[in-house]
């Protein structure tokens, strides 16, 4: 096991099986050394959590919402690199997307639970740049989804 899974196990997470694209697109695409994620919504085996954000969805649950994007953002780093985390060199863009009603604007504050898991996944290599963006709606009624951008080892 990589450091990396060592510090997910610490966090009690376990990764799901890779989500299967819902469209005409890949999970990813690796070009070069860098390795594109298509975007990975807030779901889990027991559904996930869907709904407006501000409306349906409190900004806490949005934000654990945005923690499993990013569960499955690890899940598919995983995959593209054949099981071996080890080989992800630097987390180097987020993109959030939080389905918000008119009055929430804590868009970055529900990111977040994108982003600090990224750290405390892998440390400073897990610090990125990042866009927190507020959409009227997303696919499948999904209350958050985040795509990614990672360096990979050569």
């Amino acid at each position: 096991m990589s450091q990396i899974e060592d510090r997910l196990a610490a966090l009690g997470i376990t990764l799901p099986q890779p989500n299967a694209p819902v469209a005409n697109y890949v999970p990813f695409v690796r070009q070069g050394d860098l390795l594109h994620i298509s975007g990975q919504v807030s779901t889990d085996a027991s559904g996930g959590i869907k709904g407006v954000v501000g409306e349906d969805v409190d900004a806490e649950t949005a934000k654990a919402a945005a923690r499993l994007c990013g569960i499955n953002l690890i899940a598919q780093m995983k995959a593209a690199c054949d099981g071996d985390l080890g080989r992800v060199a630097r987390v180097v863009k987020l993109g959030g997307f939080v389905q918000a009603g008119p009055n929430f604007f804590e868009i970055p504050q529900v990111v977040n639970g994108a982003s600090d898991l990224m750290v405390e996944a892998f440390g400073d290599l897990g610090r990125h740049a990042r866009s927190a963006v507020g959409v009227y709606r997303l696919p499948l009624n999904f209350a958050v989804e985040v795509d990614a951008v990672v360096a990979l080892k050569p």
